[in-house]
């Protein structure tokens, strides 16, 4: 299913070490350091809050502060422009 919301696209952190990919078809890739691939799976946005489900089994969230900065996983991501 097609995502056509103001959130895809890459998310950053401050020091570049955790690379977050919002995928239009509601996947996620994320880079650690020099790991490409170190985390995929699905997601879902309901207004500013996001549902990760990882294909390790795992869950998480985050909530978009504005259309620039994500709080997630205890990180801060800001949008790659």
């Amino acid at each position: 299913m097609e995502q056509h919301h103001k959130y895809v696209g890459m998310w950053v952190t401050a020091n570049g070490y955790i690379r977050q990919e919002l995928l239009s078809n509601g996947k996620y890739d994320e880079a650690r350091g020099n790991k490409q691939s170190a985390y995929t799976g699905r997601y879902e946005i309901k207004g500013d809050h996001i549902m990760y489900w990882d294909d390790s089994g795992f869950t998480a969230t985050g909530d978009f502060k504005d259309e620039d900065t994500l709080y997630h996983g205890g990180y801060i991501f800001f949008r790659e422009k």
